[in-house]
């Protein structure tokens, strides 16, 4: 019986302005890597340390691929970038569920985030009512990808693994982090096309698991 939702945003409980963004840099970096590999890279240079100003977020992981990075392609990135969580919204069943899961288990918020977008999204839609806490790997310094991060959400909580369900999007960000972590996860995919068990096509699907 789980007593704590461990909830990921981008893409499981809030739609992104601009499909698939991580993918979208990728593109105008020219990165030629498998996104796999990519992802877990661009999280931890963009996503665990804040950053004055976008600009030298985008340099920064310019650096980290090797690959150059013009005045142009920054002007795409920050656009792209602030279009993304400028136009996010909730997907339409989100509040519902929310609320009426809010007084049967203890929920949590974990995104893997810059310090830009996630505190002005929360704020604009006035989602941090709905979560006993939010952890941001901007502020933690944790990707989920990361035990830590799971280790001090069990202890600031007093939960044990079993306790614990994860629902996310990503199959590297998401499924595989609570694999590591050793807790049960479902995973939100709304075309049905990724290999994986369990999974859902939205949150209203999700009483099935509890």
């Amino acid at each position: 019986m789980s007593k704590a939702i461990l909830f990921d945003l981008w893409g499981t409980l809030m739609e992104t302005g601009v499909r698939s963004p991580l993918k979208r840099a990728k593109e105008i970096l020219q990165i030629d890597l498998p996104f796999s590999d990519y992802v877990l890279r661009m999280e931890k240079v963009m996503m665990t340390k804040p950053f004055t100003e976008l600009k030298e977020a985008f340099l920064a992981v310019a650096q980290e691929f090797a690959v150059p990075c013009s005045e142009e392609q920054l002007e795409l990135l920050i656009g792209m970038w602030n279009k993304s969580w400028m136009l996010a919204r909730p997907y339409a069943e989100v509040r519902d569920v929310l609320t009426e899961l809010q007084g049967q288990y203890l929920l949590i918020l974990i995104s893997n985030t810059d310090c830009f977008s996630v505190a002005k999204v929360l704020e604009k839609w006035n989602f941090g009512q709905y979560f006993t806490q939010i952890y941001l790997s901007c502020e933690t310094g944790l990707l989920k990808t990361d035990p830590a991060l799971f280790e001090k959400i069990f202890q600031d909580h007093q939960l044990k693994k079993e306790d614990c369900l994860l629902v996310g999007d990503s199959l590297e960000s998401d499924m595989g982090s609570a694999q590591k972590a050793g807790i049960r996860s479902i995973l939100i995919d709304p075309r049905n096309s990724r290999e994986f068990e369990p999974k859902i096509k939205n949150l209203l699907q999700l009483d099935r698991y509890l």
